[in-house]
């Protein structure tokens, strides 16, 4: 990608689902999933960057079950993947559906082939507003179900059978709106959202949260996002506008706040390499790029490590890429309901509005530089 120029890929329809191919790290890949109203016309597209040319290579796959709301991308099976669907039933009403779905192997990139269904995770047991399907961080047997007011962890071993259940009880009707697993702590413990107010579980004894940052956000939050380096941080984000740093070992206040966007903010992303890069996505028509090093892993920047008999301030010649704004990066058009960064190429992220437009864009290479050297 020849001086950081964007690259652009326009789909048929409009799009909100956006995941990287967590388990490809040798290649820059994304799936995007359609919201054609025609319930039989969705596809899921495959979308791989050659990094030396900036050229797109895509495939594209039916999804005729109904509108993706949201996808995600298996972390160990490249060719594996669930979505998040609305679908017609017998009477004509709309209902949320979640199944496992595999890329079939062809050969040809001008044909649409179907996707191939391998189960469907019945969620309707728990609720009717399904929000989202999470894969285990690592593991690609796993997953959890956000319904109503129902967190469900699965074993996909086979057919999908429901291990455990947590449920939020409180006082009206809650229901969550996202959620997300808690990478640290072997994985036991899994994220809620709903309104303003964010919970932790925990996995081995579920009935009641185990940690909360209650009115979190002044409106709602749209989205969160852990920091896989620090083992207490998360990020939030909301219609308040701002992205708000936490430490769940104490929510009352936010460790950091910051407000770049003129809307509300859909999507979150710490980079899992170089954590003082933070992508938001908004209404605004924004992706913003942020560096945050004060509350990173590496407040003095990437360091390699000291020879003997260096001091810290000796070891980094460079003074450290202080916190704001990156850059700006407007080539949409219509709402950024989604932010990613890769899994191959910790400089490079996509991101995509409803109108179906997919950019693909790296970190500018002076803040790259400075970050690494």
């Amino acid at each position: 990608m020849e001086r950081d120029a964007p690259v652009i890929y326009g789909l048929e329809f409009q799009a909100r689902a956006l995941s990287a191919q967590s388990a490809e790290l040798d290649t820059v890949r994304f799936l995007v999933g359609t919201q054609s109203l025609k319930f039989a016309n969705n596809q899921v597209h495959l979308v791989e960057l050659n990094e030396e040319t900036g050229n797109l290579k895509t495939q594209i796959f039916q999804h005729s079950v109904g509108e993706i709301w949201s996808i995600q991308a298996s972390p160990t099976e490249p060719d594996k993947f669930i979505t998040c669907y609305n679908s017609l039933t017998a009477d004509g009403t709309c209902q949320m559906k979640g199944a496992l779905w595999k890329i079939p192997n062809t050969q040809d990139m001008h044909e649409i082939v179907p996707l191939e269904r391998l189960t469907d995770i019945d969620t309707t047991l728990y609720g009717n507003e399904l929000k989202n399907i999470i894969y285990h961080p690592t593991e690609s047997k796993k997953a959890v179900s956000v319904v109503d007011n129902n967190f469900v962890l699965w074993d996909l071993s086979f057919k999908p059978q429901p291990v455990t259940v947590g449920t939020l009880h409180s006082k009206g009707q809650p229901r969550f709106t996202n959620g997300k697993w808690n990478p640290h702590n072997n994985c036991n413990q899994f994220a809620t959202l709903n309104d303003n107010n964010v919970r932790g579980w925990d996995f081995r004894d579920p009935k009641e949260s185990v940690w909360a940052i209650m009115s979190a956000h002044s409106q709602i939050i749209r989205d969160l996002d852990f920091n896989t380096n620090r083992q207490y941080c998360l990020a939030t984000c909301g219609d308040d506008g701002y992205m708000k740093f936490w430490d769940i070992r104490n929510p009352t206040e936010p460790i950091l706040s910051r407000m770049e966007h003129s809307h509300w903010v859909w999507s979150i992303r710490i980079n899992r390499f170089h954590d003082q890069l933070v992508l938001t996505s908004s209404s605004d028509s924004r992706v913003i790029l942020c560096s945050l090093a004060s509350i990173s892993s590496e407040p003095y920047g990437h360091v390699v490590s000291l020879e003997e008999g260096a001091s810290m301030e000796e070891t980094c010649t460079k003074e450290k890429l202080e916190d704001g704004v990156i850059s700006k990066y407007e080539e949409h058009e219509d709402s950024v309901y989604a932010v990613e960064w890769s899994s191959a190429d910790p400089w490079t992220f996509a991101s995509l509005s409803y109108d179906g437009r997919l950019v693909l864009n790296r970190v500018p290479r002076k803040y790259k530089y400075q970050i690494l050297l």
